[in-house]
């Protein structure tokens, strides 16, 4: 089986969850038209990626009725939603991706686990990864930062995903990171990635939503400022780049213990 998977590339307006969630709304319906089993938001869109929003009153993990736009038009759908959200857990607050399924309540997932230096004042980390199976095929959560770690993609590959998503917001001049990133995140583990960015307000970010093969190439991209790209995700295509590509199936889980020494000099060459 396939999973046709969405990923949008949007501006969110800073602090307005109302036009946010209709924002969303709308990119699901678009989805619907290319027949979408999934759709992936960036970072933080509800509240947009924005430090006074941050700082303010935010949606309620304890209370998802304001999910209430989310729902109707995936239960209309029959689409899964992953939507990324600045989330008031009463004792914390958190950089969370939700879940929002046909027929059932929406489910707080997944933390972003690796906070950037200006995100720690204010969010607490997640402790543990993520994932779960649409048409066979399992997709693991992560959110921007994460995804800078090689360990985490590779942690989500080890507990069976065969997606790694990653919703996020990045900041001009790291387009070039960011492309490097999510072809070796797929490359490394013989798996798809996903990526869903912002653009726009607050700090002009410049988006790069694609869908990355096993392999590490980009087999769909949002061509223009906003837009979505949709890609079919299949077991086959997995199966036929870990076969070829070895570095998953060879790789170790002990590497023993690292051999050290003193330093070694250069110098004059020395007569035999």
């Amino acid at each position: 089986m396939t999973v046709r998977i969405a990923t949008v590339q949007a501006e969110a307006t800073p602090g307005d969850l109302e036009a946010n969630l209709s924002e969303a709304v709308r990119w699901i319906d678009l989805a619907a038209e290319h027949r979408a089993d999934v759709i992936v938001f960036p970072e933080a869109f509800t509240t947009g990626y924005d430090e006074s929003a941050f700082a303010g009153p935010l949606p309620s993990a304890a209370d998802t009725d304001w999910f209430a736009p989310i729902q109707r038009a995936v239960d209309r759908t029959g689409m899964v939603a992953i939507l990324n959200t600045a989330l008031d857990r009463g004792d914390r607050r958190t950089l969370t991706d939700v879940i929002v399924a046909p027929g059932r309540a929406p489910l707080v997932a997944y933390d972003k686990q690796h906070l950037y230096d200006s995100e720690r004042a204010v969010f607490a980390a997640g402790d543990g990864g993520f994932s779960f199976v649409v048409n066979d095929l399992r997709i693991a959560l992560s959110v921007c930062y994460d995804a800078d770690f090689p360990e985490h993609a590779a942690a989500a590959a080890a507990a069976g995903a065969d997606v790694y998503v990653n919703s996020g917001a990045y900041f001009p001049g790291g387009a070039d990171r960011r492309d490097l990133r999510y072809a070796a995140r797929a490359l490394d583990n013989g798996m798809y990635v996903v990526f869903s960015g912002l653009v726009g307000a607050p700090h002009d970010f410049i988006g790069g939503s694609a869908v990355f093969d096993p392999s590490g190439r980009r087999i769909a991209a949002v061509d223009g400022v906003a837009g979505l790209a949709v890609a079919d995700l299949g077991r086959e295509e997995i199966t036929r780049t870990r076969e070829s590509q070895r570095m998953w199936a060879d790789r170790r889980d002990d590497l023993g213990i690292p051999r050290a020494i003193g330093a070694i000099s250069s110098g004059s060459p020395v007569d035999a």
